[in-house]
């Protein structure tokens, strides 16, 4: 289907934003993260050479750096493959790593906001966890430069500072809705 939309429609560029990106959901379904992020990619790239399409980019993920959970690792393997048949076809294929994009589906600060307003509590895995952060507006950049210097297999990412850690985020979260981080030795407090 992919290849007659793509021959159908001259397709010059395809940027392949579909995967299952949401930690929790992925390390519940393993197999389901293996077919949808790794066979799709596959299947849109395959397709993306066969049909003579100029450009390829694909958006992966800061945790396919080393990765930890079974997200990281999919969209890691799937860097590897394009990385491994982007000399062989005339297809540009390229990669652009994400942070946390702010406001996106699925990002932090969209959970915390939630949380603060129906649920009374933060959700924060482990006090270490960090995140890189980036603007829908950056992420567009990064994805567009992608698309315009891809010479074949590199990968691209944005200069995202310093990670953060998730618990500061949290906080200041709570204090910027005028709030206070509940304290369990004084039992006093807004927000758990």
């Amino acid at each position: 289907r992919i290849k007659e939309v793509c021959k159908t429609f001259k397709v010059n560029t395809i940027y392949h934003t579909a995967a299952y990106k949401h930690v929790p959901m992925v390390e519940e379904n393993p197999f389901e993260a293996v077919i949808n992020n790794i066979q799709g990619t596959k299947s849109c790239a395959e397709a993306a050479m066969e049909s003579k399409v100029d450009t390829f980019v694909f958006i992966s993920t800061d945790k396919a750096v080393r990765p930890t959970n079974i997200m990281g690792a999919t969209k890691r393997f799937s860097e590897l493959f394009l990385q491994s048949i982007a000399s062989k076809d005339m297809t540009r294929m390229s990669m652009v790593r994400f942070g946390n994009v702010l406001g996106s589906s699925g990002s932090v600060i969209n959970k915390f906001n939630e949380e603060i307003e129906n649920e009374n509590f933060v959700t924060v895995t482990h006090p270490e966890v960090t995140r890189f952060f980036m603007t829908v507006e950056e992420s567009v950049n990064l994805i567009l430069n992608a698309s315009l210097m891809a010479k074949g297999g590199e990968i691209f990412l944005l200069d995202m500072g310093k990670p953060i850690k998730i618990i500061d985020i949290a906080k200041k979260m709570i204090s910027l809705r005028g709030l206070e981080l509940f304290d369990k030795t004084t039992n006093k407090g807004d927000i758990e």
